[in-house]
């Protein structure tokens, strides 16, 4: 998927344009530039097996005439080899991967955004049984350099989920690049199992796997983006300010078909709508998370406003050049006074002020840092609007916020931190569920 636009859609999907968010999602390699579709699920539940997009189910004005002086056996005849090709053509250009939402069009992160919501109200009001079993036979691989809970968890329960079984693998059993260089740990893991999530430390790191994994690779950290953890805030934000969700589950008669129903309102949901003219204050240091943030939050119309004090405000050109590209800078806001960023602000939030590896920096860091603290009494004097929220993606220390915030009526936190798991189960279900790998 493409930071600004995803490649026209090859030409056997030509027929039905306007249904593409529905039934099928290009994504850009980032290593190949390349793209390629992958089929949905079928609508219903019970039925695990990929569906052919609806480009091949629904015939246009002219194929109907044409179809109807072939026989029904010489139409299935022909859709076989359409979806075949089709098949073939994708497995050649290789597995999707998730390395940045910048890779990603605005249309088509809402749309994981929207796939986890519906997975989360049937899992909530029907059961984990009524979700659709995608990784039935599947192994997912869980590579991480560095410690983790959140998404750990979050990674494990949903490979559960969808059927499938998740392999940790934890820097006491594989210590990337080390022992085994980063092409033939990907070459060779990627052999045995499915998908891969990998915990990295250089962003260098994820884009090696991706380049020669031979299956789909999902970034569950690295030092320059977090992907999941901004999908898992946009579910927060919607489910935060979607005026009233439970038209969802209204009317269903019995779970069989409840994943398909609800799926099916969830796309009704326009979040860029939702989101336009928000602000989003982050006071902090400048890191993966502050990057995600920026390559991504303004594509769905909302302001990120950034605070962060001097030698610790830079913006990796990397980065930078991606915010360019989607030609968002003009949504942006840069600052080293928290009050700039905090006023009329929608969204207050932090992270830590020392990463993992940067423990050595802590004296220095707690020193540059002092007056950004989050508490009532900053955001308040600042001007933040008379109903803003706090979010955190954890774990948090008393230094970043206090706790009249952190456990506060405005904070978010926990159902933020839930959020992880559902949006995760929709990156699987989307590239690792759908995917099928070349013979």
């Amino acid at each position: 998927m493409l930071a600004l636009r995803s490649a026209p859609a090859r030409a056997a999907q030509a027929a039905a344009p306007a249904v593409r968010a529905l039934s099928t999602s290009s994504i850009r390699c980032n290593d190949r530039h390349q793209t390629w579709d992958r089929p949905t699920v079928r609508a219903e539940a019970g039925d695990r097996r990929p569906q052919r997009p609806r480009a091949y189910n629904q015939q246009g004005a002219g194929a109907s005439a044409q179809n109807a002086r072939l026989s029904p056996s010489e139409v299935r005849d022909q859709r076989r080899e359409r979806q075949a090709e089709f098949l073939a053509t994708r497995q050649q250009r290789g597995p999707p991967h998730l390395l940045t939402l910048a890779d990603y069009s605005a249309e088509e992160i809402a749309d994981l955004v929207k796939s986890a919501l519906a997975f989360k109200v049937v899992a909530k009001k029907w059961g984990n049984t009524e979700v659709p079993n995608s990784l039935q036979d599947r192994t997912v691989a869980l590579m991480f350099s560095k410690r983790s809970t959140r998404t750990r968890v979050a990674s494990e329960t949903s490979v559960a989920m969808l059927g499938g079984h998740a392999m940790f693998l934890g820097s006491q059993d594989i210590q990337l690049g080390v022992n085994e260089s980063l092409r033939d740990t990907a070459t060779v893991v990627g052999s045995m199992v499915d998908g891969i999530m990998a915990r990295v430390k250089g962003h260098d790191e994820v884009e090696t796997l991706a380049k020669y994994s031979p299956v789909p690779i999902v970034n569950a950290l690295s030092d320059l983006y977090h992907p999941t953890q901004i999908l898992a805030d946009l579910l927060t934000l919607v489910e935060m300010y979607h005026p009233d969700l439970s038209y969802l589950t209204e009317d269903i008669a019995g779970a069989r078909n409840a994943y398909a129903v609800v799926r099916k309102r969830a796309q009704e949901i326009d979040i860029p709508a939702l989101l336009n003219g928000k602000k989003f204050s982050y006071v902090g240091d400048t890191n993966n998370m502050s990057n995600e943030f920026i390559v991504s939050l303004p594509r769905l119309g909302m302001e990120v406003a950034i605070a962060s004090p001097e030698g610790y405000n830079k913006i990796d050109p990397v980065v930078w050049k991606r915010v360019q590209d989607a030609g968002t800078e003009g949504k942006i806001q840069l600052t080293t006074k928290p009050e700039d960023a905090l006023k009329d602000a929608d969204l207050v939030v932090t992270d830590t002020w020392i990463s993992m590896g940067q423990e050595e920096e802590t004296a220095k860091r707690l020193e540059a840092f002092k007056g950004y603290q989050l508490t009532n009494a900053l955001i308040e004097r600042s001007g933040a609007k008379p109903d803003w929220k706090f979010m955190h993606c954890l774990p948090r220390h008393k230094d970043e916020v206090d706790d009249e915030v952190f456990y506060g009526p405005r904070s978010v936190v926990f159902p933020e931190a839930e959020n992880r798991k559902w949006t995760i189960l929709a990156v699987f279900n989307a590239l690792m569920g759908r995917w099928q790998r070349a013979v």
